[in-house]
């Protein structure tokens, strides 16, 4: 292998150091208390119980150590701090002509998070979710150890670890599969008038992984209602391109519905969804002409917003207002999801979700375990089962929606459940659930967790999955 140096990399030395730290950090969390990472920033939308212990000490795992290409076949790898986040992931590789063969949508997803929380992109469809291109692990476990494993070194832990979000332990260092690129990145923009024909185009270009004749190397898709649907298709491209710039006043979901064709720089490409978070900056007045003139670019970030989101939440403005203006008659309900269907229950899917939820618009992204040697060899994840094959289509959706006063906690959010499960599909663990804890149990595969989790926190020092994503501990 030969590295390819640079400042911009952390080195093992700097590593080694880091990790030190986390294993004091670790020694100085009392007995008995939770044991959770010391970290400011959170891609989560689930609240979780307060505690005065210390965290363990991250601060130092933030970037790229190393990144190397074999020469023979030029397949690049970098090993990557658990606490990394993609956009600086991203900045350190695509300078060198890679990228990592799944980047998630928002800049500050961090590596760790995406592997152990089930990330997702357009390019899922040929390279799956960001776990799959891992080639072995760092992980600290509860017991305070640092452990490598890969699918041949304690396989177990590796397998087990996606979807575990944080019950198994924490990586320290990954390292990953990175894919060649070009710099520019062509778009062509297809429209649907109902989701039959959407989900049928869905499964033909996954499987031709083309289009028209043109190859397809990434796509997502915008539903804005029941008739306007769009998918997007991406074609990576060396040739020079006339780029749009969609971190000025021009707001790019608008540009979907707008446009048929467009071209953008990689790198734009890859964060087009953060400079407005989708398009739920909507919500905070950024894409009101005269307020996104004087709104800085440099704040026009999906982490900003989620600042201001974790404000209010701390707060209560926003509910607070919202009673009195309904004086008790309805509230507002949060409903921030992503689920997974078989392509062909999308349709019956999405009619439901616009009769029960009605929120619009939502997003689409295909995904398939990605099969490194072709049809069969998928690898199956036990905490997340997937079946190989088989063409999957997330469905992304975040707001609010009316519900009367008196309703239950979380009444859409459990109808959401109860359909997905219906269909056959998970849904993501990121935010808010309401299972019951013998239907979590099924869905998640928690007789496995158990296993293996004994096995690398014997003293039960991290908090369980169904308490983390059902509990909020």
């Amino acid at each position: 292998m030969s590295d390819l140096l640079g400042p911009d990399l952390v080195g093992h030395a700097a590593h080694d150091d880091a990790v030190r730290r986390l294993r004091a950090s670790y020694e100085a969390i009392p007995d008995g208390a939770p044991v959770r990472l010391a970290k400011r920033t959170t891609n989560l939308f689930r609240p979780r119980a307060a505690t005065d212990a210390p965290g363990l000490d991250v601060s130092g795992l933030t970037g790229v150590v190393n990144v190397d290409v074999d020469p023979a076949t030029g397949q690049a790898t970098a090993d990557v701090q658990g606490m990394c986040t993609y956009e600086d992931l991203v900045a350190v590789t695509l300078a060198r002509g890679f990228i990592p063969y799944v980047v998630p949508q928002l800049r500050t997803i961090t590596l760790g998070g995406a592997v152990t929380g089930l990330g997702i992109e357009a390019t899922s469809f040929r390279n799956g979710l960001p776990h799959e291109s891992v080639v072995e692990m760092d992980v600290f476990t509860g017991a305070g150890e640092v452990v490598t494993c890969s699918r041949e070194e304690r396989s177990d832990l590796f397998f087990a670890f996606a979807n575990s979000y944080g019950t198994l332990g924490y990586t320290t260092r990954i390292r990953i599969l990175l894919e060649k690129v070009p710099p520019f990145v062509r778009l062509r923009h297809l429209r649907f008038d109902d989701p039959d024909s959407a989900a049928a185009a869905i499964a033909r270009i996954v499987d031709a992984r083309s289009h028209d004749g043109v190859r397809v190397d990434a796509i997502d898709g915008t539903a804005f209602s029941p008739g306007e649907i769009f998918l997007t298709l991406a074609e990576f491209t060396d040739e020079p391109q006339r780029v749009s710039d969609y971190t000025g006043q021009q707001i790019y979901y608008r540009s979907i519905a707008e446009r048929t064709t467009d071209a953008l720089t990689m790198e734009s490409y890859l964060w087009r969804w953060d400079t407005d978070w989708f398009w739920c900056s909507g919500a905070f007045g950024a894409q009101n002409p005269l307020i996104r003139r004087v709104w800085p670019r440099k704040h026009r970030r999906s982490d900003v917003f989620q600042r201001i989101v974790g404000l209010d939440t701390k707060y209560g403005l926003a509910h607070k207002l919202d009673v009195l203006k309904r004086n008790g008659i309805e509230k507002r309900e949060r409903v921030i999801q992503d689920i997974e269907v078989a392509v062909d229950r999308l349709p019956e899917f999405l009619r439901w979700f616009d009769e029960a939820v009605g929120m619009r618009p939502v997003w689409l992204c295909p995904l398939r375990l990605r099969e490194p040697d072709g049809p069969g060899s998928a690898t199956r994840w036990p905490l997340y089962p997937l079946e190989p094959g088989t063409t999957y289509v997330n469905v992304g959706f975040w707001g609010t929606v009316a519900v009367p006063g008196d309703a239950p906690a979380g009444l859409v959010n459990r109808q959401v459940e109860e359909k997905v499960h219906e269909l056959g599909g998970h849904k993501s663990l990121y935010s808010e659930a309401f299972y019951d804890a013998e239907t979590f149990a099924d869905l998640y595969n928690l007789p496995h967790l158990t296993e293996v989790k004994a096995a690398y926190d014997p003293k039960d020092r991290l908090t369980g999955l169904y308490e983390k994503a059902v509990k909020r501990r």
